[in-house]
């Protein structure tokens, strides 16, 4: 897909204007704890969270406590406990109450999974990687099973199941670690997995991004050719436009709503263009844009966790 020099500078420019309209929060003090630590060594503090919706948060919590002392064995309650710490940013907490039931539940692959996510989210790569390649192994030869939402999308329809999840996470551990042949194998049994157009958006960007980062261009091209603008996608609406933009049939300038105040799509449309471009040899254009979008907000976001590692790898600067 070939564009001009001064097509791509106009459109990079516009892309990161809009991210830099989301940096303000990183620039007011708060007494937030920090909750993770950056790849750069900088702490990564508890995300804000607007007060109406960390009011559903914390009832939502409390009733998975509630659940939980009512059934202190059970590996679902658990479970959910840890999730509804994980939507209000205490991720740490999370983990602990994770690795808690694993000691009950030895071989869990929910758990693992859930645990291994949350080890991305801390920068803690290895240790997802192990959780997630032993849920692998887990679920072999077991029938797959849809995954219950913990915030449901706009239709209320779960879209990915445990195995799916347990495949996207473990590949994007591998990816984020630079180990792009593991990631791809990993995203490939992913998209084998995936049965609706929202997981398989959602896997064919990372694998497309990780396929040209091999030089696998051509397979690149074929694994865009089933995606068009009619597909059935209900949330990952970011990667579907993505999609289309590297397919050539969207354009750079009409990714973004400059009126839209949602810092995850910015950071996963933001970080997608910038991977794009490194694969084009733009490594300057791309080292600007993953610089913007960790100026957003949404540090617990893989696109923001992605851009903060592959500037990390490159040499880029802090901030």
């Amino acid at each position: 897909m070939m564009r001009t020099i001064t097509h791509w500078m106009t459109g990079t420019l516009v892309l990161a204007c809009v991210l830099a309209q989301t940096s303000e929060a990183r620039a007011q003090q708060s007494d937030r704890p920090a909750e993770a630590t950056s790849l750069f060594g900088e702490p990564l503090l508890r995300p804000e969270i607007e007060p109406e919706r960390k009011a559903r948060l914390l009832d939502d919590l409390a009733d998975a406590q509630a659940e939980h002392e009512r059934n202190p064995e059970s590996e679902q309650a658990a479970i959910w406990v840890g999730r509804r710490l994980g939507y209000l940013g205490r991720f740490n907490e999370a983990v602990e109450v994770f690795t808690r039931a694993l000691t009950r539940h030895t071989h869990s692959h929910h758990l693992l999974r859930h645990r291994g996510h949350r080890y991305i989210t801390l920068r803690q790569f290895d240790r997802a990687i192990d959780d997630l390649r032993r849920a692998s192994m887990l679920v072999e030869g077991l029938p797959d099973e849809v995954e219950p939402d913990g915030a449901p999308n706009p239709a209320g329809i779960p879209r990915s199941t445990i195995q799916t999840n347990i495949w996207y996470h473990l590949a994007l551990a591998h990816y984020l670690k630079g180990e792009n042949e593991r990631a791809l194998d990993a995203w490939r049994r992913c998209l084998d997995l995936s049965k609706n157009d929202d997981m398989r958006v959602a896997t064919l960007n990372w694998l497309i991004l990780t396929q040209r980062r091999l030089g696998m261009h051509d397979e690149a091209r074929r694994a865009l050719q089933d995606v068009h603008t009619d597909m059935d996608v209900i949330e990952n609406v970011g990667y579907h436009r993505l999609l289309l933009f590297y397919k050539g049939e969207l354009e750079l300038g009409d990714l973004l709503d400059p009126e839209a105040d949602d810092s995850v799509q910015l950071s996963t449309i933001g970080y997608g263009v910038g991977a794009w471009l490194l694969a084009e040899g733009r490594r300057d254009a791309a080292m600007q844009l993953f610089g913007q979008v960790r100026e957003t907000p949404t540090w617990p976001a893989f696109g923001y966790i992605a851009a903060e590692a592959d500037l990390h790898r490159l040499g880029g600067n802090r901030r």
